[in-house]
């Protein structure tokens, strides 16, 4: 097999939960069937990423009211412990940045959470405002290709003229695994890169360029074609395994579509992915990724991809943002 520079196909994702976490230490919890990983990352680490602490939190629903609490309850805990760990103060004032841009639904996280955010700078320019209320603005600067202007251009020049002590960028993200679109959030006090998910680095924003504490919020939204044709092909292999280990007389009287094949521990062996998929059952991980992107992508096929109620998701994805921010930034 010819060999292939791996850095230039590794799929995108801005989610540190999807590296390899070999040999870094994770905090990792669970509560209420949400997982947390906690990890601090000093500079020059294993993952090649910048320092600082990411904390990831993993859920299957927010739909529902139950679902969308517990989820909030642990996103404020956790934005709470960031901020102490920053040495963010009460009466600190922030400036709450929503990246990304408002006309396309799966890049639109951050507007749709601004919306709701309690804004209140402009009442402590004329006057006292209660305690329970912290200085607080927000800024929408939108992409390079609606206003022409970088949005670093913007952030750097308004943080200048208002000096926040802290930021918040609240963005979407793109994810390696399909089983984590609209299902994770991620919190990290390393900055943020403007479209780094797609491919289209900006300036990053970050404590180095802006010289304030930058935490930024993200939920992924979309994915590479890749992703999905590498997924699909797995779970094919994990259904043939669950069906081949588990299928009981009983279970043959089951509709197929409701066999729940997903949490099966037993994999198929090599000869058997050979015997299902031929030559490319004998593949690695990385080297079937890797065919994929080298199929999809000379015809323009790998495409950015996102689900069908993205639109719905991401208005309960931004009003749960919204709600914990104004939480955990004012007594409310």
């Amino acid at each position: 097999m010819h060999e292939v520079d791996l850095s230039k196909y590794d799929l995108r994702t801005d989610l540190i939960i999807e590296k390899n976490l070999t040999n870094i230490n994770n905090n990792h919890y669970k509560k209420n069937g949400i997982e947390v990983d906690d990890i601090t990352l000093e500079k020059n680490n294993l993952l090649k990423k910048k320092e600082g602490k990411y904390i990831t939190i993993t859920f299957k629903d927010i739909t529902d009211s139950k679902n969308y609490s517990n989820v909030l309850k642990i996103f404020c805990d956790e934005l709470s412990k960031l901020m102490n760990y920053l040495n963010i103060k009460k009466d600190d004032s922030g400036l709450i940045i929503g990246l990304g841009n408002r006309k396309i639904v799966s890049d639109a996280l951050g507007s749709k959470t601004i919306d709701n955010i309690i804004i209140t700078r402009h009442l402590y320019l004329l006057g006292d405002v209660d305690k329970k209320y912290r200085n607080i603005s927000i800024l929408e600067p939108n992409v390079i290709g609606v206003t022409g202007i970088d949005s670093f251009e913007i952030i750097k020049n308004v943080v200048n003229e208002i000096k926040p002590t802290f930021l918040i960028c609240v963005d979407s993200l793109c994810a390696a695994s399909i089983g984590r679109i609209n299902k994770t959030i991620q919190i990290t006090s390393s900055g943020i890169t403007p479209g780094s998910g797609i491919g289209n680095n900006r300036e990053e924003l970050s404590f180095d360029t802006l010289g304030v504490p930058v935490i930024a919020i993200g939920v992924p939204t979309v994915v590479d074609s890749t992703v999905i044709v590498f997924d699909t092909i797995n779970y094919l292999l994990k259904k043939i395994s669950y069906l081949k280990n588990n299928l009981s007389n009983k279970d043959k009287l089951k509709p197929i579509n409701k066999l729940n094949y997903i949490n099966t521990n037993k994999e198929l062996t090599n000869e058997e992915k050979k015997e299902v998929l031929g030559l490319i059952g004998e593949l690695s991980e990385i080297d079937l990724k890797n065919l994929i992107w080298e199929v999809l992508s000379p015809i323009n096929a790998n495409m950015i991809v996102t689900t069908k109620e993205i639109d719905f998701i991401v208005e309960k994805l931004g009003k749960l943002l919204s709600d914990g921010l104004n939480k955990v930034l004012h007594d409310v």
